[in-house]
C-alpha cells in the first residue's frame, strides 16, 4: 500500500494563498514557505527537521514548493 503524504499544499487560489491540510483537517492558507512552515509548527512538527521537498511528508498539487502565486 502507497504511504500517503500528511500534509497537502494544494494549487495557488486565483486570489492567493494555498490552502493546507494536515492529516485531512484544513489548517489554513500559505501564502509563503514561511506560512507553511509556521503551520506544521502548529500541528506538532520541527520546522528546522521539515524537507518541504519530502514527498512522503508534504503532497504538492499545482506547483511546488517555490510556486506561491
Amino acid at each position: 500500500m502507497a504511504h500517503a503524504a500528511r500534509i497537502v499544499v494544494y494549487p495557488p487560489s486565483p486570489t492567493g494563498g494555498r490552502r493546507v491540510r494536515a492529516d485531512g483537517e484544513a489548517i489554513g492558507i500559505a501564502h509563503s514557505a514561511a506560512d507553511l512552515l509556521e503551520f506544521l509548527r502548529r500541528v506538532g512538527l520541527d520546522p528546522e527537521a521539515v524537507r518541504l521537498d519530502d514527498p512522503h511528508l508534504i503532497e504538492w498539487r499545482g506547483g511546488g514548493p517555490t510556486v506561491w502565486l
